[in-house]
């Protein structure tokens, strides 16, 4: 294990995904990393806010507990998937523009992706399709507040920031809205609050009930700084609305 946590846990409302329930990347992002930089978590019910979730040691890794009931479980994980070309920032720019999250009424609250969440509130990662129509991407500058005194961004933010462009990689439907199922995130560098990046999401096909995506974190440069690896399930709008 990486590090020693508290034995409990509360998710503040401020990082719901659906209305009433924790964003699952950014709950991923906070079991993840104590087993290492690459990890899975698989989500097994919706996490949920602003109460007290016990965190448990497991034989491989750590579970989160809702009164004795796991919510989520992290492992070790294995990458396997490697970042396509990474967009310029004026190209993830432009596909914001197109962003289907616009119209989107079930999510605009999320922390990661919704349009009602102001500057300083929620990430605001705005993926929309590329020229290509392959992937899409979303230009992002993290801010300060989600730094740690290093002034890196924190890794339950860089986990949840590579949450919802792989549900909008795979597309939302009318009907029925995709949910995380499980996720495996390699981080590969450290990333410093306050610098532009491209978030960019593209489809990794499917199986039966599941679909799969994959996300990843670039720099200016070009560079990978994290990847990840998305299992997503469809569910109709009206349980989550």
């Amino acid at each position: 294990m990486t590090s020693t946590p508290a034995d409990t846990l509360t998710i503040s409302r401020r990082f719901n995904g659906p209305p009433n329930s924790a964003n699952g990347g950014y709950v991923a992002g906070l079991l993840g990393p104590l087993v290492g930089d690459c990890a899975t978590v698989r989500l097994t019910a919706p996490p949920p806010l602003e109460r007290p979730l016990g965190l448990r040691p497991t034989d491989d890794g750590y579970a989160l507990l809702d009164d004795g009931r796991a919510v989520a479980r992290a492992r070790p994980g294995r990458m396997t998937l490697e970042p396509p070309p990474a967009p310029t920032i004026e190209q993830a720019r432009a596909a914001m523009r197109h962003y289907r999250g616009q119209t989107e009424d079930t999510f605009r609250g999320c922390f990661v992706c919704g349009m009602d969440r102001h500057p300083g509130d929620g990430l605001r990662v705005f993926a929309g399709p590329l020229e290509d129509g392959q992937a899409v991407a979303a230009a992002w500058t993290p801010e300060a507040s989600v730094a740690d005194k290093q002034g890196n961004v924190k890794a339950e933010f860089v986990w949840a920031a590579l949450d919802c462009p792989g549900a909008f990689a795979l597309g939302q439907g009318e009907v029925e809205v995709l949910l995380l199922g499980e996720m495996t995130t390699e981080l590969r560098g450290t990333v410093p609050a306050t610098e532009p990046y491209v978030v960019v999401g593209w489809r990794e096909g499917e199986e039966g009930r599941k679909q799969y995506s994959g996300t990843a974190l670039f720099d200016a440069s070009g560079a990978c700084l994290a990847i990840a690896r998305g299992t997503w399930f469809a569910v109709p709008r009206e349980r989550i609305a």
